[in-house]
């Protein structure tokens, strides 16, 4: 695979220095893409250079993750017209827990070929007081370059603290520590950071010498040109426990149409002969092949036991003629999924200590129907069910026994009217 060229016909080509794809198609190159830990765990916006480095590793080249331990203690001014929050040591340390967990499973790791290099930055500086950085770090570039780079000019009417106009500074000698202990010959990351990266490449030549490679991606946008990653409710992560699987799922099945062949070609691992051939296929089927790329997206960043579950959810939700089955099934996230989805009443355990009859639970704890002569027409009509057991008897009683996972009671009247109940 000739890596440029792949990322041409995905539409992730934006910039790269001079014989930078003669470079790489010349031989097993090493190059790296850094993540700081600034928020809590990784989105989908950040799984974009997640993509850039499978490609590369799939091309035959060896990929370094470099987490941010150092530089996400300073923030990063790119993209940002104002300074950024300070995070505390103890929160930037967990989420670069979170997000190294996840990393280390999106990329073949080891210290074989072509396999994947993990690195925090922070070992770089721990132990580097601060005339030592001063005199070997901020000496090799000149105020005046520094300046030039579009990140501080943004900043400048409105001002930019010396920590943030440093950050060009550590992203600039981590290439060069990058570069003599791994051979790391190129830097990659998002057309924002075209300054950092070239600051990394001039470092390298003015101090040892040699040539380096920056490569870009652009920046990924929706069609209504917001911000891709985030959806009505906020960050869409790749961390389960801040976006459930169903809902990370749901996400790529709600895309707008006219996103779809861009979030295809960045995100899918299918060749460019077997895209080309789904569009043809489902050119009068957009749906579809958002399920193709929300399916293959949710095991790869999920797993397959995963995705089989969000499809339970689905079907629970969406199909009235869902069984026992596909409820008992669920794990507990599963059904706090289904709680998020229809309408949910928490009901303390105490009440449930005797029992509740099912008359009370549906025209009085759930508001389900506004009396409890509807409630008793309902059950007489066969049209209300308990974890999808019908209820035939007026004299029903819901207690412990019917808690799924020692929590949930899904209660339906009919096919459409389901609500949940939480029980604490």
């Amino acid at each position: 695979m000739n890596f440029i060229e792949e990322l041409r016909w995905r539409n992730m080509f934006h910039q790269a220095t001079e014989s930078a794809e003669e470079h790489l198609n010349s031989g097993m190159r090493t190059g790296y893409i850094g993540f700081d830990p600034t928020a809590p765990a990784l989105t989908i916006g950040n799984y974009v250079q997640i993509m850039i480095l499978t490609l590369f590793q799939r091309a035959g080249h060896r990929p370094i993750v470099l987490m941010g331990g150092a530089t996400g203690r300073i923030g990063d001014p790119s993209g940002r017209d104002s300074e950024r929050e300070m995070k505390t040591f103890d929160e930037l340390d967990g989420n670069l827990a979170r997000q190294q967990a996840h990393l280390m499973r999106l990329l073949e790791f080891g210290d074989k070929g072509n396999q994947a290099i993990l690195c925090n930055n922070l070992d770089f500086y721990k132990n580097m007081d601060v005339l030592t950085f001063l005199r070997d770090v901020g000496k090799t570039l000149t105020v005046n370059y520094m300046l030039s780079k579009e990140s501080v000019q943004n900043r400048l009417e409105n001002g930019i603290s010396f920590t943030e106009f440093s950050y060009q500074l550590l992203q600039a000698n981590d290439f060069q520590r990058l570069y003599k202990d791994y051979g790391c010959t190129v830097q990659m990351g998002g057309s924002d950071q075209w300054g950092n990266i070239t600051a990394g490449t001039e470092f390298i030549r003015r101090n040892l010498s040699e040539k380096a490679h920056a490569i870009t991606t652009p920046l990924l946008t929706k069609a209504d040109g917001k911000k891709f990653g985030k959806s009505d409710q906020g960050n869409i992560w790749l961390d389960p426990n801040f976006t459930s699987p169903y809902k990370f799922y749901q996400f790529w099945i709600n895309a707008d149409d006219k996103d779809l062949p861009k979030l295809m070609r960045y995100f899918t691992l299918k060749s460019r002969e077997e895209v080309e051939a789904l569009e043809v296929e489902f050119s009068g089927n957009p749906a579809a092949l958002k399920r193709i790329l929300a399916e293959e997206l949710t095991v790869r960043i999920h797993s397959a036991p995963v995705f089989k579950a969000v499809m339970n959810v689905s079907e629970l939700l969406f199909n009235s003629k869902a069984g026992k089955e596909t409820l008992f099934e669920l794990g507990e996230k599963d059904l706090e999924t289904v709680a998020g989805e229809i309408p949910s009443f928490e009901v303390p355990k105490t009440a449930l200590a005797n029992g509740v009859g099912i008359i009370e639970l549906m025209s009085e704890v759930t508001n389900m129907l506004p009396s409890k002569a509807e409630a008793k027409r309902a059950i007489q009509g066969q049209a209300v069910s308990v974890n999808k057991e019908k209820i035939t008897r007026l004299e029903a009683v819901v207690n412990h026994e019917s808690l799924l996972h020692g929590k949930y009671i899904l209660l339906e009247n009919g096919k459409k009217n389901k609500v949940m109940l939480v029980v604490k």
